[in-house]
């Protein structure tokens, strides 16, 4: 028998993580829990969790695989049944640390003042250092992930209240982090001091109160948004309610960009601006920077959708789909030979020949990192009998690698930083290329230069790397 490869034919930054939280006594928490994760999904595939307390004990499922594969409904009525007020779960994508399911979220640990449950989405850069520290303390770690790293650093801080520990170990943290955190009879939500990953908060109508990375996790069970949590900021909602404390500051913002280009889902609200009207203006302001003469606009469905819109609007050639995404499948999959593995874009993306032929196409994605795909997408559209492929790219070109929880690690992986845009023109075979620009990209989102984190377009990472 031959041995399934597993195939990854997304050519893009995987996301980081997903992390959700509910305080909501007399209510299903679980089952909220359980909608809220698969409203994050897209956020990470390759694990799922949900962590429950009934106010004294824990309860916890996790594994490897999509939200619908880790949980069905026999483990969900035990979680249920457990009797639990409050919940946190969690999918994800390996960063750091591998995959595995030891690794797998939300850990738990127990210490001195009981059990804390925490789901992390992000990168601690100095995760190395503070782990060597540790262990040489005498603590012993079960997982390879950094978030192992924080939970420990507060496991280990002697203060009197949960809150308190949280805060003192932030001055060691250095990094990205959204951090949702679970004791008995407290839920707490963290964003690290530059706001770099989304948190937000919303309140249920029949009372409680939900924190999920982003908005669409609250909409799902129905939570009204209350704000985002602010960079530097602990959110403590326990019996008295809601409580905020700023812990930390930083005059350096620095949010990751690429939410708003990619990660995020478009349906989302990220500190005050919807994702997907803020990929409108990317793909308009893309059309006025790279205008070509053109029959259709056509997107690389999904993530280029909202912008091909824009650039369709703005250029007032024909939106259309050309393209026809096969839903079925993950991101990943498995397929028995290498020879099918190098066509494994045809699998997912299906052209509309009767659509394609004859015409003069531009299409629109939201980034390229490797090249890999945008090579064959170019090739499916001319073998569908496009007359012409002009390739737009509703980001800049990235060149850099990202360290604070997204999968590239170095420079070479990346075709942009040692190709220019006319070479990678050449090398995926379309008839023109164009991407937006750095100055387009602020100009049409009306974002902070200052306040956003752009490292893998300009270089300028908000830390001074130490791994």
């Amino acid at each position: 028998m031959l041995k399934g490869i597993s195939c990854d034919f997304e050519d893009k930054f995987r996301e980081e993580c997903g992390v959700f939280g509910v305080y909501a006594p007399g209510q299903d928490v679980v089952g909220m829990t359980y909608l809220g994760l698969f409203a994050l999904q897209h956020r990470g595939q390759e694990s799922a969790g949900i962590a429950v307390t009934d106010g004294e004990n824990m309860e916890m499922e996790k594994d490897m695989g999509l939200v619908s594969q880790v949980f069905d409904e026999k483990s969900l009525s035990e979680l249920a049944d457990f009797g639990g007020t409050i919940a946190c779960g969690h999918v994800r994508y390996s960063t750091a640390g591998s995959s595995h399911p030891v690794n797998a979220q939300p850990l738990v640990a127990r210490y001195r003042h009981g059990a804390l449950a925490l789901s992390h989405n992000g990168n601690i850069v100095n995760a190395s250092k503070l782990r060597q520290e540790l262990e040489d303390k005498g603590h012993m770690f079960q997982t390879t992930t950094d978030s192992e790293v924080i939970a420990s650093l507060i496991a280990q801080v002697g203060k009197p209240s949960v809150e308190e520990a949280i805060e003192a170990c932030m001055d060691d943290i250095r990094g990205a982090y959204a951090l949702v955190c679970m004791t008995k009879d407290k839920l707490i939500g963290v964003r690290d001091p530059k706001g770099i990953r989304p948190l937000c908060v919303g309140r249920l109508p029949e009372g409680g109160y939900v924190l999920a990375s982003e908005t669409c996790g609250l909409d799902v069970v129905g939570a009204e948004y209350l704000e985002d949590v602010k960079p530097g900021e602990m959110v403590i909602i326990d019996q008295s309610g809601l409580r905020k404390k700023e812990i930390s500051t930083s005059k350096q913002k620095a949010f990751c960009i690429f939410e708003f280009i990619y990660f995020a889902r478009p349906d989302s609200d990220i500190d005050g601006s919807n994702v997907h009207m803020m990929r409108r203006k990317f793909g308009a302001e893309l059309a006025r920077e790279h205008p070509v003469e053109a029959d259709l606009v056509i997107p690389v469905p999904d993530s280029g959708i909202s912008a091909a819109v824009g650039f369709a609007h703005e250029s007032g050639i024909t939106y259309a789909e050309g393209l026809i995404k096969n839903r079925y499948i993950g991101r990943t999959f498995i397929l028995p030979s290498q020879n099918l593995r190098e066509t494994s874009v045809r699998i997912k993306l299906n052209p509309i020949k009767k659509v394609l032929e004859g015409k003069r196409v531009v299409v629109i994605d939201d980034s390229i990192v490797r090249g890999t795909t945008s090579a064959k997408i170019v090739q499916i559209l001319k073998d569908a009998g496009a007359k012409e492929v002009h390739m737009r790219i509703s980001s800049p070109p990235v060149m850099y690698p990202c360290h604070l929880g997204i999968d590239t690690r170095s420079s070479s992986e990346l075709i942009a930083y040692s190709h220019s845009p006319e070479e990678i023109r050449s090398i995926i075979g379309a008839d023109s290329l164009g991407y937006l620009s750095i100055e387009g990209l602020y100009q049409a989102s009306g974002l902070s230069l200052h306040d956003h984190c752009a490292a893998c377009f300009d270089g300028e990472y908000p830390f001074q790397l130490e791994e």
